[in-house]
Parts: C-alpha cells; structure tokens; sequence
C-alpha cells in the first residue's frame, strides 16, 4: 500500500498536462483535418506541437535522448502515414501516444537487452517501510527531477515501470507485449518499486 500511495502521487505528476488536455476541446482536430489534405504546412505544425509532447515519452522509455530523437522521428513516420486511421473517436493526443509508444518498443524489443534485464531469478525484494514518503512532500516534487529518475532507470526496471505505472497495462498485457513471463515483469516493476523509493527519499 505504501508503494501505490507514492506511485499514485509520482505518476500525478508526470501526468497533469495529459489531463487538463483530456478536459479540453481537442486542440488538434483543425491540424489533422489539415494533414490529411496533404497540407505541408499544417504537418509541420501539427510535428512542432507533438513532439513537444510525445518527446518525453519516448525519453521515458529509451533513457538517452538521442535515441529518443530517433524514435520519435520513426514514430511521425508512421503516424502520418496512419493518419486516416484516426476516427476522431477520444482525443487525438492519446491515439497518437499509443503509436510513439509502440514505435518505443519496437526499438526496445531489437535489443537483447531487455530480456537479459527482466529475467532475474532470486528473491523479489519488498519495500521498505523506512523509505516511507509523505503524500504532501511527495507532491512538491518537480516533475523533471521524476524524469530524471525515471530516465535512469535500468532498461528493464524503466521498461515494466512505464507500461504497468504509467500506460497502465496489466501484468499479462505487459508479458505479452515483451514477449516475457508474468513472473518476470512483477518482479522487475517489484524491483523498480524499491529502486524508486530509495532515490525519492534521498531526494525529498
């Protein structure tokens, strides 16, 4: 329970743009009806306003900026070639998040890396109730020192973490999006729990 309370109020953070925008009429909706005329300025546009958002996304999950920038361009590839496939159903950010993040993963998945670091046998370490975080302090953190964090994250740990806390994924989902065991993913994201915790109270 310790560990959600603190999640909770970490990913609050992380994610308070993406809701005042959900509360919002949909900022892009002129932008894609523009793009899909073939409008070369509106692609612009709608690039230059994006990535600002969809950047840091695919920081969160490739650690190193550079590989963030070439994931992001990979991911505008295939988000204007898949423009028409919009229906207009929830907002356009969130489909858009969905294809920087699966264009992440690919990437992620190209590697052996990732399959070195989940699969890690030994005990799956518990938090420790002496990392406790208050709530309130908890609030005050800024959202690019959490960046920071989550950016330096071993790749396995930073991986489960962004797909189970953030995106939401179940274990199952998460297993069978990273072609791994379910065992697995609940011991890294046990594992990026701690590893978490720690470097928030060194930081509070």
């Amino acid at each position: 329970m310790l560990f959600h309370c603190n999640l909770r109020a970490v990913i609050c953070i992380l994610m308070s743009d993406n809701k005042k925008t959900r509360e919002q009429p949909d900022p892009y909706s002129d932008l894609v009806a523009r793009c899909r005329k073939q409008e070369k300025k509106a692609q612009r546009e709608l690039y230059d306003k994006l990535s600002v958002r969809m950047f840091p996304v695919c920081l969160r999950y490739m650690g190193e900026r550079e590989k963030a920038k070439d994931v992001l361009h990979d991911g505008f590839i295939t988000l204007f070639s898949k423009l028409e496939d919009y229906r207009g159903e929830g907002m356009f950010e969130g489909w858009a998040r969905r294809i920087f993040v699966t264009t992440c993963l690919m990437q992620i998945r190209k590697t052996d890396i990732l399959k070195q670091t989940v699969q890690i046998d030994g005990e799956i370490p518990t938090a420790d109730s002496s990392l406790e975080l208050d709530p309130q302090e908890t609030a005050k953190l800024d959202a690019d020192k959490l960046m920071e964090l989550i950016v330096s994250m071993p790749e396995g740990f930073r991986t489960v973490f962004n797909l189970y806390a953030i995106e939401g994924y179940s274990h199952k989902e998460i297993a069978e999006t990273l072609g791994l065991s379910e065992g697995g993913c609940r011991s890294q994201l046990s594992r990026a729990r701690v590893w978490l915790q720690e470097r928030l109270k060194k930081i509070k």
